[in-house]
């Protein structure tokens, strides 16, 4: 009976836990997802007559770099607000989130423990919905509060970036896409989801195969 007890105490904490190539896929995502520190995570391009070569624009973790005062110099005659900094407070907690999310893909490497990936990809795909939210409300908000005593003003049009992929803004076509340290970011949270969903079912695999 002692021995019956044992097996079965073996293969439920067997259950608990990661298979080694799992469990090095996700030490891996980690430290990948350490770039999203240092590169970009999404850049923002404008193509005009005027500019050929294009206008570029980057969005880091901490803050927006690139030719953005020569885009604030040409937002101001659509009425479109400057874009500084300082007016965006998640770029004072992005980069602390970031790496608390790549200390617990450390951590659950570490413990090897089932609940730990899932609360970690949770976390990972809720950051992702929660920013795009946010992405797409800075660019509304941009686009379509202008100043009414602009230098340009047509009855109607708005000047809302695109989120992902071209949009023609009068004589611009804007481009937005992820950057280098975007896909330090999704190409891991992809992994991420797909091994927390074949790792749920062996788990179920290997509790149907203890009840029988």
């Amino acid at each position: 009976m002692i021995k019956s007890m044992k097996l079965k105490d073996d293969s439920t904490c067997k259950e608990m836990t990661m298979k080694p190539v799992s469990r090095w896929i996700v030490l891996a995502c980690a430290i990948c997802m350490t770039g999203s520190l240092v590169f970009p995570f999404w850049k923002i391009t404008l193509v005009a007559p005027q500019y050929p070569e294009g206008l570029e624009m980057f969005i880091y973790p901490s803050g927006v770099r690139g030719q953005v005062n020569l885009i604030n110099g040409l937002n101001h005659y659509i009425g479109m607000k400057a874009i500084l900094n300082d007016d965006f407070p998640e770029f004072k907690v992005l980069p602390y989130w970031l790496g608390f999310l790549i200390l617990t893909g450390i951590v659950t490497f570490i413990v090897n423990k089932l609940n730990w990936l899932w609360i970690w990809v949770s976390a990972l795909l809720a950051t992702g919905i929660i920013g795009i939210i946010d992405f797409w409300r800075w660019e509304y908000n941009y686009g379509h509060n202008l100043d009414p005593h602009a230098a340009i003003k047509i009855p109607g049009v708005t000047y809302q970036p695109p989120l992902l992929g071209y949009k023609q803004l009068l004589n611009f076509v804007a481009g937005a896409f992820p950057a280098l340290g975007g896909y330090m970011i999704i190409v891991p949270g992809i992994l991420l989801t797909g091994i927390a969903v074949f790792e749920r079912y062996n788990q179920k695999k290997r509790k149907y195969a203890l009840v029988s």
